[in-house]
């Protein structure tokens, strides 16, 4: 019996020690959905959980692969994940349970710790096709991206605010590696693309072709955002692609994001070390974009209470 009991007690104090570290408080072991292993949701996922396990006590963050934005959203709501990077219009679907996240049904308890960096909305023409608006895509071969692809729907959405339809070119259903090659062999005379900058096969078509990157940009931008509250007017650089000049276009937004509930105290300590650990988290070159400036761009859908209260002690207008 003596034996017994001191095997209890060795039990309960294992436990004990397992439960609590750093001054007795609550371990708490959380798991990051992002993207694929060679995508920027995966990269940048991975230093933003190291540098916030590092910067917290008692908070021990993993990131792990996944099939990005509508996976992410499905793993917080079948709480197989506490974190997730996804795309914001996904976030705002899979919250409503429309357009693209229908068929999950609505995922109310989703919220938005902060807006990371943007994901832009890149048209790139061959200087030799004359196209230098949005306009100017009438009568032209024009990719859009891989049928029903996140590329094609920003399309499509770009070019109704412009007052345009596929109907005013010739359509191509092309990714943009393929549709980068088209261009450089005079098939294709410009290509829509979603992603963050700079992207590698623009890159990889700016040294081989002579490039114009279309402006997305005044009046047409501004009734973009009207209708779809999730894009973020966004700058791309001349220095991005070798261009002449800095391009204005739109994005939408990679969004940190988690559930109702994931403690608050944990998700304000989160958001408080997102931004005051700036320099640590540009290990990655997305960590530049990650500011306070920009917490709230694009988000459309409630934000955590533990996030709220730490945009309330930074001045940050949350409305």
């Amino acid at each position: 019996m003596k034996k017994l009991l001191a095997i209890a007690l060795i039990l309960v104090m294992a436990l004990s020690l397992t439960a609590c570290a750093g001054g007795g408080g609550q371990v708490h072991r959380l798991v990051m959905v992002t993207g694929g292993d060679a995508g920027t949701y995966y990269a940048f996922g991975g230093v933003i959980a190291n540098v916030l396990t590092e910067n917290i006590e008692n908070v021990e963050i993993t990131a792990t692969t996944s099939g990005a934005s509508a996976a992410n959203a499905r793993s917080l709501h079948n709480k197989e994940a506490d974190l997730a990077i996804l795309q914001n219009d996904v976030l705002a679907y899979a919250v409503n349970g429309t357009d693209s996240m229908a068929e999950d049904g609505a995922m109310p308890e989703l919220r938005a710790i902060a807006s990371l960096y943007p994901e832009a909305v890149q048209l790139v023409a061959t200087a030799n096709s004359g196209i230098k608006t949005v306009q100017d895509l009438k009568g032209k071969k024009v990719c859009v991206g891989d049928a029903g692809s996140g590329s094609e729907v920003n399309a499509k959405q770009v070019l109704e605010a412009c007052g345009l339809t596929y109907d005013d070119f010739e359509v191509q259903y092309l990714s943009f590696s393929e549709a980068s090659t088209a261009m450089q062999n005079g098939t294709v005379d410009a290509a829509f693309n979603t992603s963050a900058m700079p992207n590698a096969a623009i890159t990889e078509l700016a040294n081989y072709t002579d490039i114009v990157v279309v402006p997305i940009d005044g009046a047409s931008a501004d009734a973009l955002i009207a209708k779809y509250p999730f894009y973020a007017k966004t700058t791309i650089s001349k220095d991005i692609y070798g261009t002449d000049s800095d391009v204005q276009s739109v994005a939408m937004m990679a969004i940190l994001a988690c559930t109702t509930e994931l403690d608050t105290d944990v998700v304000y300590n989160l958001t408080k070390q997102l931004f005051e650990q700036n320099e640590a988290l540009c290990a990655h070159v997305r960590g530049k974009d990650v500011t306070l400036a920009s917490a709230l761009d694009g988000v459309t859908v409630d934000f955590h209470e533990g996030a709220l209260k730490y945009y309330k002690e930074a001045g940050v207008n949350v409305g």
